[in-house]
């Protein structure tokens, strides 16, 4: 007796309006850091950790980095938040693998596996000791 094939099901219609808000949520604010120079506008948030202590976190510079690579300056974005432009460049790589992965009918790969949390978290921190010390003041934004 044959078995009866399985049912395909139709993709999540939420997921799929999820997708599209983020997308458009995404464009929109990136529209924003181009036109609006958060080195010459006041209106972007200001680092709280930077306020308090003086010292870089590992998100201080974003902003100015994500402003200099939509206008083609990796060097200057390199030099105001380095871990964001290899981040840019390793989320959507790692995105591409799982959808790859994820593709072949073979079971579903995870996007962020809980193994990698503390690898990150220790990336991050050690990113912000480094660009705190005189000696890496070159991953510091200026």
């Amino acid at each position: 007796m044959n078995a009866a094939p399985p049912k395909l099901s139709r993709a999540n219609p939420g997921v799929r309006f999820a997708a599209v808000v983020l997308a458009v949520i995404a464009a929109g604010l990136a529209a924003l850091v181009f036109f609006f120079n958060p080195a010459t506008h006041n209106f972007y948030p200001v680092c709280q950790f930077h306020r308090l202590t003086g010292l870089n976190c590992p998100g201080c510079g974003m902003t100015r980095a994500l402003y200099a690579l939509l206008h083609g300056d990796v060097v200057a974005a390199l030099h105001d938040n380095a871990l964001l432009v290899v981040g840019l460049v390793v989320v959507p790589a790692r995105g591409l693998w799982v959808a790859a992965k994820n593709s072949g009918g073979r079971a579903a790969v995870k996007f962020l596996p809980g193994k990698y949390l503390w690898p990150l978290l220790f990336v991050a921190l050690l990113f912000t000791i480094l660009r705190n010390l005189p000696a890496f003041a070159f991953l510091s934004p200026a």
